[in-house]
């Protein structure tokens, strides 16, 4: 059954993020040949339309407004409710991200549709479109499908592939007006905290941190190592707790959920409401001092042994490999 499926490109600081492009691998499996339109909403985003369509979108659409330069749910609503209007999908796939959360329930709501959340997998059975997602922090996984009305997904990063980019795909881009009206929130400033360079939610290498770091300046060795390994660094709860790094950083049950390529954790001992945000990652290192920790139980690999010892050494062995690389 061919659909048309409208995927939201979410754009960060004037660059798509990666979710975007596998948004758009998901909406070329759930359309079944059928269109994957492209939608940028935004101030200054008509850039970025060729991005989306190399990627795999067919075609792209863009709404510019001013009064969308950041982001807030009743004016991103307000624009992707009149493309819907004009388009008429069968379906809607978002980042799981910040804003997919935010805007995709809103917007389903609307339109009294149902919303299968924090997607890692999409597949085709019976002509039905089958979602996987994890459930119990987890430790067990669920198939879903949408029996009515049109289906709305947000996808979790880094566990759908996105397609390889192709810059000689071609595809109509074309703009939107809409007139965004009566927003009950008005953006004035925005204050990050997350650390510069990569992304946490979309890392492929993230180096984490818990209470056996110690201090503030126990982060600087795992920072390093980040820097070298083009990685982020995140945190557990108890380093966060102990004001050794900032809420932003945190990974678990009521922070971060991450499935990077590569997580090291050092000096964290694997509760597990840590675990719940981090288990699904491909390959998981452990470095801790306590050989009973909870965390080599989920670990592919461990390191019995002082994390300030142990990460300095890591450090230096991968910047040696990476250079003759």
């Amino acid at each position: 059954m061919a659909r048309k499926i409208i995927v939201l490109g979410e754009v960060r600081d004037g660059s798509l993020r990666n979710v975007s492009f596998e948004a758009v691998a998901a909406a070329k499996t759930a359309s079944e040949g059928g269109e994957v339109v492209g939608v940028l909403i935004g101030d200054s985003v008509n850039a970025l339309s060729g991005e989306l369509i190399h990627y795999g979108a067919d075609r792209v659409i863009t709404v510019e407004n001013e009064k969308l330069k950041q982001y807030t749910p009743d004016g991103y609503s307000q624009a992707l409710m009149a493309i819907i209007d004009a388009e008429s999908p069968e379906g809607l796939i978002f980042g799981h991200t910040s804003l997919g959360k935010d805007l995709a329930p809103k917007v389903a709501a609307k339109l009294n549709s149902g919303l299968i959340s924090d997607v890692t997998a999409l597949e085709v059975a019976g002509g039905n479109l089958v979602f996987t997602r994890p459930i119990y922090s987890g430790k067990a996984f669920e198939k879903k499908i949408v029996t009515d009305g049109l289906v709305f997904a947000t996808i979790r990063p880094n566990n759908i592939s996105p397609l390889e980019k192709d810059e000689s795909r071609s595809g109509e881009t074309s703009s939107l007006s809409v007139d965004i009206k009566d927003l009950r929130t008005i953006i004035k400033e925005v204050v990050r905290k997350a650390s510069e360079g990569v992304d946490l939610s979309e890392a492929k290498v993230i180096i984490a941190g818990g209470r056996g770091v110690k201090s503030e300046e126990g982060f600087e060795p795992l920072k390093e190592l980040a820097k070298v390994l083009n990685g982020a660094v995140g945190a557990s709860r108890g380093a966060c707790d102990a004001d050794y790094c900032d809420y932003s950083l945190q990974i678990g049950q009521t922070g971060k959920v991450v499935t990077p390529d590569l997580y090291i954790a050092c000096g964290i001992s694997g509760a597990i409401q840590h675990l719940a945000g981090m288990s699904n990652s491909k390959v998981i290192v452990a470095i801790n001092k306590d050989p009973e920790a909870n965390i080599f139980k989920v670990a592919d690999y461990g390191i019995v042994g002082d994390l300030f010892e142990v990460v300095p050494l890591l450090t230096e062995e991968f910047r040696k490999i990476l250079v003759n690389a």
